[in-house]
Protein backbone atom coordinates (compact mmCIF):
# COMPACT_ATOMS: atom_id res chain seq x y z
CA UNK A 1 0.00 0.00 0.00
CA UNK A 2 1.42 3.36 -1.06
CA UNK A 3 0.14 6.42 0.80
CA UNK A 4 0.80 9.87 -0.62
CA UNK A 5 -0.11 13.12 1.13
CA UNK A 6 0.11 16.02 -1.29
CA UNK A 7 -1.29 19.26 -2.62
CA UNK A 8 -2.86 17.88 -5.77
CA UNK A 9 -5.42 18.34 -8.50
CA UNK A 10 -6.99 15.67 -10.68
CA UNK A 11 -8.70 15.30 -14.04
CA UNK A 12 -10.78 12.24 -14.96
CA UNK A 13 -11.71 11.71 -18.61
CA UNK A 14 -13.45 8.94 -20.51
CA UNK A 15 -16.99 7.72 -19.94
CA UNK A 16 -17.40 10.74 -17.68
CA UNK A 17 -15.42 13.91 -17.13
CA UNK A 18 -14.69 15.19 -13.64
CA UNK A 19 -12.07 17.40 -12.05
CA UNK A 20 -10.72 18.20 -8.60
CA UNK A 21 -9.17 21.61 -7.96
CA UNK A 22 -5.88 21.96 -6.12
CA UNK A 23 -6.10 21.01 -2.43
CA UNK A 24 -4.31 18.90 0.17
CA UNK A 25 -5.45 15.28 -0.13
CA UNK A 26 -4.48 11.67 0.56
CA UNK A 27 -3.87 9.22 -2.26
CA UNK A 28 -4.00 5.47 -1.73
CA UNK A 29 -2.28 3.32 -4.34
CA UNK A 30 -3.03 -0.37 -3.86
CA UNK A 31 -1.01 -3.38 -4.94
CA UNK A 32 -3.38 -3.95 -7.89
CA UNK A 33 -2.67 -0.34 -9.04
CA UNK A 34 -6.07 0.95 -7.93
CA UNK A 35 -5.83 4.64 -7.03
CA UNK A 36 -8.19 6.42 -4.64
CA UNK A 37 -8.20 10.11 -3.72
CA UNK A 38 -9.53 11.17 -0.31
CA UNK A 39 -10.13 14.48 1.44
CA UNK A 40 -10.09 15.25 5.17
CA UNK A 41 -13.88 15.54 5.44
CA UNK A 42 -16.79 13.74 3.86
CA UNK A 43 -17.85 10.12 3.87
CA UNK A 44 -15.73 7.00 3.51
CA UNK A 45 -16.01 7.16 -0.28
CA UNK A 46 -13.10 8.62 -2.26
CA UNK A 47 -13.52 11.88 -4.16
CA UNK A 48 -12.28 10.16 -7.30
CA UNK A 49 -10.64 6.86 -8.15
CA UNK A 50 -9.54 4.41 -10.81
CA UNK A 51 -10.23 0.76 -10.14
CA UNK A 52 -8.14 -2.18 -11.30
CA UNK A 53 -7.21 -3.42 -13.81
CA UNK A 54 -5.25 -0.31 -14.64
CA UNK A 55 -1.70 0.90 -15.19
CA UNK A 56 0.14 3.74 -13.44
CA UNK A 57 2.88 5.87 -14.92
CA UNK A 58 4.73 8.43 -12.80
CA UNK A 59 5.92 11.50 -14.66
CA UNK A 60 8.65 13.73 -13.25
CA UNK A 61 8.68 17.06 -15.15
CA UNK A 62 12.17 18.24 -16.15
CA UNK A 63 11.83 21.51 -14.22
CA UNK A 64 9.92 20.01 -11.29
CA UNK A 65 9.73 21.90 -8.01
CA UNK A 66 7.83 21.42 -4.76
CA UNK A 67 6.34 24.92 -4.62
CA UNK A 68 2.54 24.64 -4.91
CA UNK A 69 2.32 28.24 -6.11
CA UNK A 70 4.30 27.62 -9.28
CA UNK A 71 2.73 26.14 -12.43
CA UNK A 72 5.32 23.35 -12.63
CA UNK A 73 4.27 20.33 -10.50
CA UNK A 74 6.56 18.20 -8.41
CA UNK A 75 5.34 15.07 -10.19
CA UNK A 76 2.33 13.61 -12.00
CA UNK A 77 0.54 10.27 -11.97
CA UNK A 78 -1.24 9.05 -15.09
CA UNK A 79 -3.59 6.13 -14.37
CA UNK A 80 -5.13 4.36 -17.38
CA UNK A 81 -7.89 1.76 -17.31
CA UNK A 82 -7.14 -1.47 -19.15
CA UNK A 83 -10.82 -2.08 -19.98
CA UNK A 84 -11.76 1.33 -21.37
CA UNK A 85 -10.36 4.67 -22.48
CA UNK A 86 -10.76 6.16 -19.00
CA UNK A 87 -7.77 8.12 -17.72
CA UNK A 88 -7.14 9.70 -14.32
CA UNK A 89 -4.38 12.33 -14.31
CA UNK A 90 -3.21 13.53 -10.91
CA UNK A 91 -0.97 16.56 -10.61
CA UNK A 92 1.07 16.67 -7.41
CA UNK A 93 2.17 20.25 -6.74
CA UNK A 94 3.79 19.48 -3.40
CA UNK A 95 4.33 16.08 -1.77
CA UNK A 96 4.37 16.03 2.04
CA UNK A 97 4.75 12.26 2.41
CA UNK A 98 5.13 9.29 0.11
CA UNK A 99 5.37 5.99 1.98
CA UNK A 100 4.90 2.35 1.04
CA UNK A 101 3.80 -0.38 3.44
CA UNK A 102 3.55 -4.13 3.02
CA UNK A 103 0.23 -5.04 4.63
CA UNK A 104 0.59 -8.77 3.98
CA UNK A 105 -2.29 -11.12 3.28
CA UNK A 106 -5.61 -9.99 4.74
CA UNK A 107 -7.82 -12.74 6.23
CA UNK A 108 -10.92 -10.69 5.39
CA UNK A 109 -13.73 -9.33 7.54
CA UNK A 110 -15.37 -11.78 9.89
CA UNK A 111 -18.95 -10.77 10.67
CA UNK A 112 -21.45 -12.09 13.16
CA UNK A 113 -24.79 -12.65 11.49
CA UNK A 114 -23.70 -12.93 7.87
CA UNK A 115 -25.90 -14.58 5.31
CA UNK A 116 -24.46 -18.03 5.96
CA UNK A 117 -25.48 -17.85 9.63
CA UNK A 118 -28.93 -16.55 8.75
CA UNK A 119 -29.32 -19.34 6.21
CA UNK A 120 -28.34 -22.00 8.74
CA UNK A 121 -30.64 -20.66 11.45
CA UNK A 122 -33.60 -20.38 9.07
CA UNK A 123 -32.99 -23.90 7.77
CA UNK A 124 -33.06 -25.17 11.38
CA UNK A 125 -36.15 -23.06 12.16
CA UNK A 126 -37.91 -23.48 8.82
CA UNK A 127 -41.40 -23.16 10.33
CA UNK A 128 -40.71 -19.43 10.48
CA UNK A 129 -41.96 -19.38 6.88
CA UNK A 130 -45.22 -21.02 7.96
CA UNK A 131 -46.64 -23.81 10.08
CA UNK A 132 -45.98 -27.25 8.66
CA UNK A 133 -43.06 -26.15 6.47
CA UNK A 134 -40.26 -28.63 5.88
CA UNK A 135 -36.71 -28.13 4.66
CA UNK A 136 -35.74 -29.67 1.32
CA UNK A 137 -32.11 -28.53 1.40
CA UNK A 138 -29.77 -25.55 1.72
CA UNK A 139 -27.93 -24.33 -1.37
CA UNK A 140 -30.44 -25.95 -3.72
CA UNK A 141 -28.63 -26.24 -7.08
CA UNK A 142 -29.89 -24.62 -10.28
CA UNK A 143 -28.30 -23.90 -13.65
CA UNK A 144 -27.72 -20.26 -12.64
CA UNK A 145 -26.48 -20.84 -9.11
CA UNK A 146 -27.75 -22.24 -5.81
CA UNK A 147 -30.94 -21.06 -4.13
CA UNK A 148 -30.20 -20.30 -0.47
CA UNK A 149 -32.99 -22.55 0.84
CA UNK A 150 -35.55 -24.77 -0.85
CA UNK A 151 -38.47 -25.80 1.33
CA UNK A 152 -42.00 -27.16 1.09
CA UNK A 153 -44.75 -25.25 2.87
CA UNK A 154 -47.64 -26.73 4.86
CA UNK A 155 -49.72 -27.10 1.68
CA UNK A 156 -47.01 -28.99 -0.18
CA UNK A 157 -45.89 -26.11 -2.40
CA UNK A 158 -42.18 -25.68 -3.04
CA UNK A 159 -40.72 -22.43 -1.73
CA UNK A 160 -37.47 -20.83 -2.91
CA UNK A 161 -35.96 -18.56 -0.25
CA UNK A 162 -33.37 -15.90 -1.01
CA UNK A 163 -31.56 -14.59 2.09
CA UNK A 164 -29.73 -11.26 2.46
CA UNK A 165 -28.42 -9.32 5.41
CA UNK A 166 -29.85 -6.12 3.95
CA UNK A 167 -32.44 -6.74 1.27
CA UNK A 168 -32.37 -4.52 -1.79
CA UNK A 169 -33.77 -4.60 -5.31
CA UNK A 170 -30.86 -6.73 -6.56
CA UNK A 171 -31.85 -9.52 -4.18
CA UNK A 172 -35.43 -9.46 -5.46
CA UNK A 173 -34.18 -9.66 -9.03
CA UNK A 174 -32.01 -12.64 -8.07
CA UNK A 175 -34.99 -14.44 -6.54
CA UNK A 176 -37.02 -13.64 -9.68
CA UNK A 177 -34.46 -15.40 -11.87
CA UNK A 178 -34.40 -18.45 -9.62
CA UNK A 179 -38.20 -18.78 -9.51
CA UNK A 180 -38.54 -18.29 -13.25
CA UNK A 181 -36.10 -21.14 -13.85
CA UNK A 182 -37.48 -23.44 -11.14
CA UNK A 183 -41.04 -23.07 -12.41
CA UNK A 184 -39.96 -24.66 -15.69
CA UNK A 185 -39.39 -27.92 -13.83
CA UNK A 186 -42.72 -29.86 -13.83
CA UNK A 187 -41.53 -32.01 -10.93
CA UNK A 188 -41.50 -29.10 -8.46
CA UNK A 189 -43.66 -26.37 -10.06
CA UNK A 190 -45.33 -24.26 -8.91
CA UNK A 191 -42.55 -22.67 -6.88
CA UNK A 192 -43.25 -19.51 -4.88
CA UNK A 193 -40.62 -17.15 -3.52
CA UNK A 194 -39.76 -15.67 -0.14
CA UNK A 195 -37.33 -12.77 0.18
CA UNK A 196 -35.81 -12.92 3.67
CA UNK A 197 -33.45 -10.39 5.25
CA UNK A 198 -32.64 -8.54 8.45
CA UNK A 199 -33.79 -5.33 6.78
CA UNK A 200 -35.61 -4.79 3.48
CA UNK A 201 -35.74 -1.45 1.70
CA UNK A 202 -39.17 -0.04 0.83
CA UNK A 203 -38.32 -0.25 -2.88
CA UNK A 204 -37.33 -3.92 -2.59
CA UNK A 205 -40.47 -4.72 -0.60
CA UNK A 206 -42.67 -3.06 -3.24
CA UNK A 207 -40.95 -4.92 -6.07
CA UNK A 208 -41.15 -8.23 -4.20
CA UNK A 209 -44.88 -7.87 -3.69
CA UNK A 210 -45.35 -6.97 -7.35
CA UNK A 211 -43.51 -10.17 -8.29
CA UNK A 212 -45.75 -12.21 -5.98
CA UNK A 213 -43.06 -12.83 -3.35
CA UNK A 214 -43.48 -12.82 0.40
CA UNK A 215 -41.09 -10.71 2.49
CA UNK A 216 -39.75 -12.13 5.75
CA UNK A 217 -37.78 -10.10 8.30
CA UNK A 218 -35.15 -12.17 10.12
CA UNK A 219 -34.32 -11.20 13.70
CA UNK A 220 -30.80 -12.56 14.00
CA UNK A 221 -30.56 -12.22 17.79
CA UNK A 222 -33.86 -14.00 18.28
CA UNK A 223 -32.92 -16.80 15.87
CA UNK A 224 -29.53 -17.22 17.50
CA UNK A 225 -31.10 -17.20 20.96
CA UNK A 226 -33.55 -19.90 19.98
CA UNK A 227 -30.65 -22.09 18.91
CA UNK A 228 -28.72 -21.37 22.12
CA UNK A 229 -31.80 -22.11 24.22
CA UNK A 230 -32.24 -25.46 22.52
CA UNK A 231 -28.68 -26.36 23.35
CA UNK A 232 -29.26 -25.65 27.04
CA UNK A 233 -32.28 -27.96 27.41
CA UNK A 234 -30.21 -30.97 28.47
Amino acid sequence: MRIIVADCSAQYSGRLNASLPLAKRVLLVKADNSVLIFSELGSYKPLNWMAAPCTIRQIDPPDADDDPDTPVPERMLRVCSEKSDDVLEITLQHVYADDTYDLGEDPGLVKDGVEDHLQRYLAEQIERIGEGAKLVRREYPTAIGPVDIMAVDGEGTHVAIEIKRHGGIDGVEQLTRYCKLLNRDPLIAPVRGIFAAQTITPQARTLAHERGFECLILDYDEMKGQEDGALRLF
